[in-house]
């Protein structure tokens, strides 16, 4: 096969992915979800993402929609778009599957996925989690990635502004 066709295969809509994680259930593996808006891959992304994969057999990373990240970030961003986006985090070995999605949280997603382990960064708190109530009910566990200092997209962006 094609490298560059297993990648873009690993980016899927909500029916192809249900259909992906039911075969995985089917050999009765474990699925970890994370989220993010993934905008510049920088190395606290990377730690956080290989640590989210240790959570469970397969990691599934849903990406934020372009309109998503404008609502929460400003009209100037994302600087990637979400396709792009989608790509580079698929290109990821630890990464088995990925979701675009345009809600404001991930939680409808979560719900209809039902993955058995959420995580998150660290500095979120488990109850301001999207999902995380939902996957706690169904016997799964939420976890907090520890996060790495001295990385973000923001931090990034206003480098390269100020010269």
């Amino acid at each position: 096969m094609n490298p560059g066709n297993s990648i873009q295969n690993k980016i899927s809509t909500l029916p192809e992915l249900q259909r992906r994680i039911s075969q995985w259930r089917v050999l009765n593996k474990k699925i970890a979800f994370t989220n993010g808006c993934f905008d510049i891959l920088h190395a606290g992304h990377i730690a956080s993402l290989t640590e989210a994969a240790r959570q469970a057999d397969y990691l599934v990373v849903a990406i934020n929609a372009d309109i998503s990240i404008k609502g929460l970030k400003g009209e100037n961003r994302p600087v990637n778009d979400e396709n792009s986006r989608a790509l580079v985090i698929a290109a990821l070995a630890m990464v088995d599957a990925v979701i675009i999605f345009s809600e404001p949280t991930p939680r409808e997603l979560i719900v209809e996925i039902r993955p058995d382990v959420l995580i998150k960064g660290g500095d979120y708190k488990v109850e301001d989690i999207a999902g995380a109530k939902e996957v706690i009910a169904w016997g799964g566990k939420v976890v907090l990635n520890p996060i790495v200092e001295g990385y973000s997209t923001t931090s990034i962006i206003n480098k390269l502004q100020n010269k």
